[in-house]
């Protein structure tokens, strides 16, 4: 919206643009995303003609000298000063390429894909009855009727599916079997502190580098926060240093 678009005028009070983008603002995403049009949006003309409707009366009845207003009004200028002055110590700082290419190529381990697997699985208590089980898979039965059949995990719904995951999510046991093993394989029983388990490998992906590309908006949001702590922190130094601080806690 044209910030020096006239929208109404309320006894005098002109409404413009300008106040037509600040209330777009103030709203949450979900209502912002319906209001916030390329065009201007009526409704939102109306209730800020609503609003100064209230303003004037306010006005008119005094209300800008009350006590209590006041106090409130001099607790909001002092935090709406504190978030303004961070935001102008802050304004300078600036991230490179050069900067975000140093990071990456120093910190690479940090910047690397797990290998993860999808696989399904059947468990039960007994070894006896896993073992039961693994005969039947072996001699064409469907693994994962024989899931929905026997398995007591929930995942039976879903014929023992239990999607995607990467190194470190599952138990010793039942991870080691599953990387160690080709996709396509049924396992043997894998005793684990659940109990027994029949795995089927589904899938599996190797770890790998991440490229820069892909990384450099989360490298570039981590540089911008270690630069403004460090700002933050220098400019609080020399404020204790400036200014008396006493501590009742």
């Amino acid at each position: 919206m044209d910030k020096d678009k006239l929208l109404a005028e309320v006894n005098g009070k002109k409404i413009t643009g300008v106040d037509y983008n600040l209330f777009i603002d103030s709203l949450n995403p979900q209502l912002k995303q319906y209001f916030g049009g390329e065009e201007m949006n009526k409704e939102v003309v109306n209730e800020l003609v609503y609003q100064t409707l209230l303003y004037q009366d306010a006005i008119e009845k005094g209300m800008d000298k009350d006590d209590e207003f006041i106090q409130v009004l001099d607790k909001t200028k002092e935090s709406m000063l504190k978030t303004y002055a961070l935001g102008k110590l802050l304004a300078k700082v600036t991230v490179t390429e050069e900067e975000i290419k140093k990071f990456y190529e120093d910190n690479k381990e940090a910047f690397k894909e797990k290998e993860s697997a999808d696989a399904s699985h059947i468990l039960v208590e007994e070894e006896d009855k896993a073992r039961e089980i693994y005969e039947k898979i072996k001699n064409g039965e469907d693994f994962a009727s024989l899931a929905k059949e026997f398995s007591t995990c929930p995942s039976k719904e879903k014929g023992g599916e239990l999607g995607t995951f990467t190194r470190g999510q599952m138990v010793k046991e039942f991870e080691d079997a599953v990387f160690a093993n080709e996709v396509g394989t049924v396992t043997q029983p894998v005793k684990t502190q659940f109990g027994y388990h029949i795995i089927k490998i589904n899938d599996k992906n190797k770890g790998r580098d991440l490229t820069l590309d892909e990384v450099k908006d989360k490298i570039a949001t981590q540089i911008r926060r270690q630069k403004e702590q460090e700002i933050y922190n220098k400019k609080i130094t020399e404020l204790k240093d400036k200014y008396e601080v006493k501590m009742n806690v």
